[in-house]
């Protein structure tokens, strides 16, 4: 996010690079809050790489979270956030009732959980998570097919990542 006020801005086109990527997600996070998008969706095969438990981050959540919103998560597995992102771990626990989370089944040998972040209005998809490159867009036809990907993930995956365990 900038550091002199001024408002973070969703760009379009193609990105390339961890911070590059890194400063799209604080930036769509940042606007989630600002424009209050009722659903921000999350995929990735791990989350290593994402911002998720800077400071900032979790504020614009925070400041995002609220009756009537939704947050879903999908990846290959979960270990890694529960390892690299704490603050989100916290954050995930307090705000349960709208975060749901999904661990993807692998439906073929090619087919992978996308590198994405799609919202209502804006997606940003990392088509090379390997090197950070990818392409982020507001039009209508990126986003559909974005989600369309993303929503058969989801329906072959299973529940994962639950906010709390219950032992006996």
């Amino acid at each position: 996010m900038p550091s002199d006020g001024a408002v973070p801005v969703l760009t379009e086109g193609r990105f390339d690079g961890r911070e590059a990527f890194a400063d799209l997600v604080r930036n769509a996070l940042s606007a989630a809050a600002r424009e209050g998008w009722n659903e921000i969706v999350f995929s990735d095969p791990d989350f290593a790489d994402w911002p998720l438990g800077e400071r900032a981050s979790i504020e614009a959540l925070q400041a995002w979270s609220a009756s009537g919103r939704r947050l879903l998560l999908l990846a290959r597995r979960f270990d890694l956030v529960e390892r690299g992102h704490a603050r989100f771990v916290t954050w995930r626990r307090t705000w349960d009732h709208i975060v749901e989370c999904r661990a993807a089944g692998r439906t073929s040998a090619t087919e992978e959980v996308p590198s994405a972040l799609w919202t209502p209005t804006w997606c940003l998809h990392r088509i090379d998570p390997e090197r950070s490159r990818g392409v982020c867009s507001s039009e209508a036809r990126a986003r559909r097919d974005l989600r369309e990907s993303f929503d058969e993930c989801w329906r072959q995956g299973r529940p994962a990542f639950p906010a709390s365990t219950l032992g006996l």
